[in-house]
């Protein structure tokens, strides 16, 4: 098989599976590896505090820019900028480490920071912002302090308190969420199991029947948040899919086909073409 998508695991050898690392120099350590298209299999958090150009989180452009924050979700494509400035510090951490409990995974997974309801989340943030700036620093002095067992729980703490701080930041800086309901919750139970099953089930009566849903449940909860039905929703999932592996990996037609559950490649190139309006190739080309 050919190459597919690059993955960059969490680095071996750290005590935790949490880090805080400067960007210029791992930039330029790792240029060739950074600017190159990449899944990056863990959170990042760039706080750029000095920094130009232009990076790129499945095919949407992020300008960089001086004393800004931006929130990366775990799977996304990424592209270095090779011309870019990249001055500041990253936090990269895993579900591992942040999801201890199931009331983790519902905080990381629904937050607005990471949530992909949402585009991706950047802030502006003053050089002396006070209360970010406080935990960050903490954050940077208790990871670099010698490992004990107290460690873990005082880096997720202070991890969680920090994301909760960034979240109120951006809310004050007029960033428009999605209300709290009903039809919220459901829709994001149903991202979530198709996030984990979209590469071999796409009915809709399966996922409301595992969620324990009725269709016309689903169907309200995708049209009341977003406007769309689960239909055009898995269609998306799939449709992205397929274009990171177009334009990100070297694998044949066929090989992306069978990887997203196609038994036919040219079922595959069919539903391509219906839903971008071009074949896996020519979309393929002009990347």
């Amino acid at each position: 098989m050919t190459e597919s998508i690059k993955k960059y695991k969490f680095r071996d050898g750290l005590h935790l599976e949490f880090e805080i690392i400067d960007l210029a120099q791992v930039l330029k350590d790792k240029k060739d590896l950074m600017t190159v298209s990449h899944r990056a299999q863990f959170y990042l958090i760039l706080w750029i505090e000095k920094g130009e150009g232009t990076h790129y989180v499945d095919f949407n452009p992020i300008k960089i820019e001086d004393n800004t924050l931006i929130f990366i979700p775990s799977n996304s494509v990424n592209i270095y900028d090779k011309e870019g400035l990249y001055e500041g510090k990253a936090i990269i951490f895993t579900d591992s480490f942040f999801c201890k409990n199931k009331e983790d995974v519902r905080f990381l997974h629904a937050s607005l920071l990471y949530n992909d309801l949402y585009h991706i989340a950047k802030m502006k943030v003053s050089p002396q912002a006070s209360y970010l700036r406080v935990f960050f620093n903490a954050m940077e002095t208790e990871f670099l302090r010698n490992p004990d067992n107290s460690q873990f729980p005082i880096l997720h703490n202070m991890l969680h308190i920090f994301l909760l701080q960034a979240e109120r930041e951006i809310r004050e800086q007029g960033f428009e969420e999605l209300k709290p309901s009903v039809h919220l919750d459901n829709l994001m139970l149903f991202k979530e199991k198709l996030e984990l099953n979209f590469r071999k089930e796409r009915s809709v009566n399966k996922y409301a029947s595992e969620l324990g849903m009725s269709d016309k449940q689903l169907h309200k909860a995708c049209t009341s948040v977003l406007d769309k039905t689960p239909k055009q929703i898995i269609d998306e999932r799939l449709i992205l899919e397929a274009k990171r592996l177009l334009v990100h990996s070297k694998q044949a037609i066929k090989e992306i086909a069978y990887e997203l559950g196609y038994d036919e490649p040219t079922n595959f190139i069919k539903y391509f073409r219906k839903h971008t309006e071009s074949t896996p190739l020519e979309f393929r080309s002009r990347f």
